[in-house]
C-alpha cells in the first residue's frame, strides 16, 4: 500500500528504479545543469543501509556514540546533522522534507512507496519496470523504445539523452505547486 504525502504539493520529485539502471548518475547530471542555471536543488537519497558519515575516532562520531541524540558538524564550507535513531522508527518522507531548507526542486531518490510524483530509471537489466504497477509514476527514462500498451500520461523520455530529462524537470518547474 502506497503511503500518502503532501510531497505533492511542492516542487518534489522522486526518482525510482532497480539497482543499477542509473539512478545516481542521471541525477548527478541533471543536479549540475540545474544548478548552472541558478536553481536551487536539494536531495534526499535513501539508504537501507547503516550510513557512516564520519570515521569513529573523530569528535563527533564519538560525542553521538557516547549518546548525543544529534550531533551538529560545522564548518566554513558545510555543516551536517546526524540524528540517531536509536531504535525509534524511521522518520516519514514529509518529516524529512520538512528538515530540508526552501529550494526550487527537491529530487527523492527512493522512498518509492509513497504517492507522490516520480520518474522511473529504466534499462532492461533482467528485471521488471516499476511503471506498469506504480500509478505515481510518471515519466520514464529508459534506454529502450517506448513500450506501444504505455499508460496514458506517462512521458517516455531517452536515457541516454539527459537533456530531454532536464526538460521534462523544467516543464514541471513551470507549473505551481499545489498549495500546502
Amino acid at each position: 500500500m502506497q503511503e500518502e504525502s503532501a510531497a505533492r504539493a511542492r516542487h518534489v520529485v522522486g526518482v525510482v528504479g532497480r539497482s543499477g539502471s542509473g539512478k545516481t548518475t542521471l541525477l548527478e547530471i541533471v543536479v549540475g545543469r540545474l544548478a548552472a542555471r541558478g536553481l536551487k536543488v536539494n536531495v534526499i537519497k535513501h539508504s537501507h543501509h547503516d550510513v557512516e558519515l564520519e570515521p569513529p575516532q573523530k569528535d563527533s562520531a564519538r560525542l553521538r556514540l557516547a549518546g548525543a541524540a544529534e550531533v551538529m558538524i560545522a564548518s566554513p564550507f558545510r555543516f551536517a546533522v546526524i540524528h540517531e535513531l536509536r531504535g525509534a522508527e524511521q522518520p516519514s518522507l514529509e518529516q524529512q522534507l520538512a528538515r530540508l531548507a526552501p529550494a526550487d526542486l527537491t529530487l527523492v531518490e527512493g522512498f518509492k512507496s509513497y504517492a507522490f510524483d516520480k520518474l522511473e530509471v529504466y534499462r532492461a537489466l533482467g528485471q521488471a519496470p516499476l511503471y506498469p504497477d506504480d500509478p505515481n509514476i510518471v515519466a520514464v527514462a529508459s534506454n529502450q523504445p517506448r513500450p506501444f500498451d504505455l499508460r496514458d500520461g506517462v512521458a517516455w523520455l531517452d536515457l541516454n539523452a539527459p537533456q530531454a530529462v532536464l526538460d521534462w524537470l523544467l516543464a514541471r518547474l513551470a507549473t505551481p505547486a499545489l498549495p500546502k
